[in-house]
Formats: structure tokens, sequence, C-alpha cells
């Protein structure tokens, strides 16, 4: 568990089932640093040790992305270990680009028709 001057942050979000979640994240601290892990399901992801504990959540964010998750978001809801319920505002965190999937067959080459040239093409 958390330790009690530790922040603890709600996340919520998409899997990469595309199914909805809602889950604690929880910060320990370690050193001079702190760690951020969640657990969701049979996974538990887990940072490694940041300086500060938006930045262990930013790296969190990071590899939820990685690993599909889309649609993320946490709201504090404990400041060094004080209950705050649902008084902060929720943070977003934007997807990363995808990349586009490659068009073939007769739809690809009518649209490709009225996409304009670059000049090195």
């Amino acid at each position: 568990m958390g330790q009690a001057g530790c922040d603890k942050h709600q996340l919520a979000g998409l899997d990469h089932r595309e199914r909805g979640f809602s889950r604690p994240v929880e910060f320990q601290g370690e050193g001079d640093g702190y760690r951020a892990s969640l657990r969701y399901e049979a996974v538990r992801v887990t940072t490694d040790v940041q300086p500060t504990q938006d930045e262990a959540l930013t790296l969190l964010i990071q590899a939820l992305h990685a690993q599909g998750y889309r649609q993320l978001k946490t709201q504090l809801s404990f400041r060094r270990g004080v209950y705050l319920g649902s008084q902060e505002l929720w943070v977003e965190y934007p997807d990363p680009p995808q990349a586009e999937p490659e068009r073939s067959g007769f739809f690809a080459r009518i649209t490709n028709w009225f996409r304009p040239s670059s000049p090195n093409e």
C-alpha cells in the first residue's frame, strides 16, 4: 500500500481491449524518489524510481499508453495522506498519435487522385 505521506490518484480510461476501467494509483517512497504502481486485473505496472510523484505518474501513463491503454485521466484523491474526495479536477492525458493504416484497393486509388502531390513526387 502507499505510504501516509504519499499522494493517491484515481486513474480511469480504456484498456487495451476497449473496456472502461477506474483504479487507484499508489506511490511508494524509495530513497529520494517515488515509484507509481497500478493494479488492474492480472496486470501490475510499476515505474522506476523518479524524483517526484508527478514524474512517476507521467512515466506510468506513458507505460500504459505503450500497452494500448487510451483516454487516460487521473484525479488526485489523497494529498499527503489527507482524503480529498472528488474536489480535484480530472487531468486528461492525450493519446499518443497512431500510425494510419495503409489503404489499398480501389478506394485508396480514388482517394489518392484527390490528394495533393508533394513537390518531391
